[in-house]
């Protein structure tokens, strides 16, 4: 190998080593998404403000921590012992109750307000001790109990139905299912292609899903405001049986917006792409979605994942261990442009190692001239 070409492939190695530090870098700006599939977004002034959370007050219990649907609900449950511990402690002073004899009295054992708490709270929980209790000598205390009880029962109801919504909850199951941290470009079928991995880590499969990836780009305008396009990228496979992980593939052609970005100027474009996979779990019958976003510094180029599927005697076996591994493979450091422009190699083209990195070997094509190859990092 001559000199000249030592040093272009010393040149390709150190950039290949520093591209990864620049583009940590850049993660540090604000996503469209975060990784756990979460928008950074807080609105200011919204229609309605606290109304629309009112309106649909089911979903917003849903929706809060967990901490603050128990001291929501906790607060509910004395806050309404107190309003009809009032209440019947109101009918006792009318009645006179504290004057009267046992026979005489609306609430039987009820003589102050905290005997009429007391009743209020065993009448709400339904614990019914038996030591007070409503008589027959007042209308207005049945009237009451009554409506307390279909109040509890009321409440009940909605307790139950938010914690087992919160508990089956669609994000829960998401967690199971994920996205790799990165996703790659490779060659595939000698055409440029943009992969990442998705997989279940459960033991009961998904067998049916869709999956949508869409091009996020965000553009600054100079009087503050930023503009925000979406464009759906077209797929190999959109439904997918997840019985084992697999990898989603977005070819480089012609009509894609990533057909004329190379490793030079990828991490230049401000861009995202938001990945998501809608399924029905097959344990609740309930609807679930997974979402994941990748930046220009989430992309490596001219890597692929590590295989991860192999076959047993009676099973298939996953090794989860490398769902987010990749080595370098060969691939030119060009646009899917540039290089379907100048031709793509044939088969059996001779390959050369270039260098190691973190134990991977990276290798170039000889084809590609050595100032094809100092372009595009200089």
């Amino acid at each position: 190998m001559s000199e000249r070409s030592e040093q272009v492939i010393d040149t390709w190695c150190t950039t290949i080593h520093t591209l990864g530090r620049q583009n940590a870098k850049k993660e540090k700006s604000l996503r469209y998404m975060q990784k756990d599939g979460k928008f950074p977004v807080m609105f200011q002034q919204a229609p309605g403000d606290w109304t629309t959370y009112w309106i649909d007050i089911f979903t917003s219990l849903v929706e809060i921590r967990w901490r603050m649907m128990f001291l929501i609900f906790s607060l509910n449950n004395i806050v309404s012992w107190l309003l009809f511990g009032l209440c019947y402690w109101l009918i006792a002073h009318v009645n006179g109750d504290s004057d009267n004899a046992d026979d005489d009295l609306c609430v039987s054992n009820v003589r102050d307000f905290t005997g009429a708490f007391l009743f209020s709270m065993e009448t709400g929980a339904t614990i019914g001790y038996g030591y007070r209790y409503v008589t027959e000598n007042s209308i207005v205390a049945i009237i009451v109990v009554t409506i307390q009880t279909v109040f509890s029962c009321l409440l009940d109801t909605v307790v139950i139905g938010v914690v087992v919504a919160k508990m089956a909850s669609a994000r829960k199951r998401a967690q199971t299912v994920g996205f790799s941290r990165c996703a790659v470009v490779n060659l595939r079928d000698r055409v440029l292609c943009l992969s990442w991995r998705l997989g279940d880590f459960r033991g009961n499969h998904i067998l049916e899903g869709v999956v949508r990836v869409q091009l996020i780009r965000y553009v600054k305008r100079p009087v503050g405001s930023l503009v925000i396009t979406y464009q759906d990228l077209d797929i190999e496979e959109r439904e997918i049986v997840l019985a084992t992980p697999t990898t989603i593939i977005h070819k480089l052609e012609p009509g894609s917006p990533l057909y004329n970005m190379g490793p030079d100027n990828l991490r230049d474009n401000r861009f995202e792409l938001v990945v998501s996979f809608t399924y029905t779990g097959d344990s609740t019958g309930i609807l679930h979605q997974t979402r994941a976003s990748y930046t220009s510094a989430d992309i490596r180029w001219g890597q692929r994942f590590q295989d991860m599927l192999k076959m047993g005697k009676k099973h298939y076996k996953v090794d989860f261990s490398l769902f987010n591994v990749t080595t370098w493979v060969p691939v030119p450091f060009l646009s899917a442009e540039e290089y379907n422009r100048k031709g793509r190699p044939a088969d059996g083209t001779t390959l050369i190692p270039i260098g190691k990195r973190n134990r991977h070997i990276a290798q170039v094509n000889i084809n590609i001239n050595e100032e094809m190859i100092l372009q595009t990092f200089l």
